[in-house]
């Protein structure tokens, strides 16, 4: 392992800890999405801001580290948008997730502190030639998905959906069953999927399996990538799937595609919302009935009661212990397997 070297968690397909390297750079009009680049942090941004390790660890860094991640795009309502498109002839950049997600910055809210902003020197070669994500893609055969599926989905970011997955698959772990877990769309972390699999999920695979640092991706070419992961998971020959849908289906992040390409085999869909109102928009967007929402919408009463009378669906807080046999109860009913 070279110690110059800070490796991000987008690295943890390829081989880059393992095996040398050089260093070239490269005209603008030769990235591209899931290249791989090496950059020199100008302005940590601040004393808080870490970096997610190929482990899913989180590490502290200083202004000076290099830094290895990938060119990508984000378009987060919440928090942030950018793109390596965007990056001018200063060959500044700015990390746009913990993951390594590389990209200028376009837009950010005044609620998150200031972006770790970086220098780019040059892409990661061998044999003259770059290195990407791409090339670490195993290609799996295609296999028919029928695994049944319990579908996350939320009305915007951090609305709870990767809290909401993890309960659930501790619940399907917890009645013997055999579980694998995906995240198809959203911008690239590995903790979503780690958080799945710390509560028992047999496997787990996300869009950076399959050569990609977030989903916004040409649409074309993303319903071959989703094949991909849902290649994956037929390979498991799991019991159920356990499926997060990151960011909202109205973003621009393929969530549209994602849905449709396993809507054949969607049992359940819980929708965590930030607000009742939202809950209808999604709901008249994609056409799609929850059979439970959650989030925190649903942290009172007063909210619960405002999602059930403007959807007249069951709200349910999913962090209140109280509230395991009715979620037990709804899972056994839409899928069929007794919970």
């Amino acid at each position: 392992m070279d110690y110059r070297f800070l490796y991000t968690s987008l690295c943890r397909i390829a081989d880059l800890v393992e095996k040398p390297f050089d260093i070239g750079k490269l005209p603008r009009d030769q990235w591209a999405t899931g290249d791989y680049v090496v950059v020199k942090i100008k302005d940590p941004g601040g004393i808080h801001l870490q970096i997610e390790l190929p482990s899913g660890r989180m590490r502290g860094i200083i202004g000076g580290d290099l830094l290895i991640g990938a060119l990508g795009e984000r378009f987060a309502t919440l928090e942030a948008t950018g793109s390596w498109r965007e990056v001018r002839d200063d060959l500044r950049l700015h990390v746009l997730t913990a993951a390594g997600l590389l990209g200028k910055c376009t837009s950010k809210s005044v609620f998150l502190p200031q972006m770790m902003e970086v220098k780019y020197k040059g892409h990661v070669q061998r044999e003259s030639k770059k290195v990407c994500m791409e090339d670490f893609v195993e290609h799996v055969p295609d296999m028919p998905y029928v695994t049944p599926t319990v579908l996350f989905v939320g009305t915007s970011m951090s609305a709870g959906k990767t809290t909401s997955a993890r309960i659930v698959t501790h619940l399907l772990k917890l009645a013997g069953l055999k579980v694998v877990g995906a995240k198809l769309t959203g911008a690239g972390r590995y903790k979503d999927i780690l958080a799945i699999r710390d509560v028992g999920a047999d496997a787990v695979y996300d869009f950076v399996n399959v050569g990609l640092p977030s989903s916004i991706f040409p649409r074309e070419e993303f319903k071959e990538k989703v094949k991909q992961i849902t290649n994956r998971m037929a390979r498991e020959q799991a019991d159920i799937a356990v499926v997060e849908i990151g960011a909202s289906p109205l973003e621009p992040y393929n969530g549209d595609l994602a849905i449709n390409a396993i809507r054949d085999q969607i049992k359940c869909v819980i929708l965590s919302a930030s607000d009742p109102y939202a809950v209808y928009g999604l709901m008249k967007a994609f056409d799609i009935v929850p059979d439970i929402v959650t989030g925190k919408s649903t942290n009172t009463l007063a909210g619960q009661a405002m999602v059930e009378k403007l959807c007249g669906v069951p709200a349910i807080n999913m962090i209140d212990s109280t509230a395991m046999p009715e979620i037990r109860d709804i899972l056994t009913k839409s899928t069929g397997i007794k919970i």
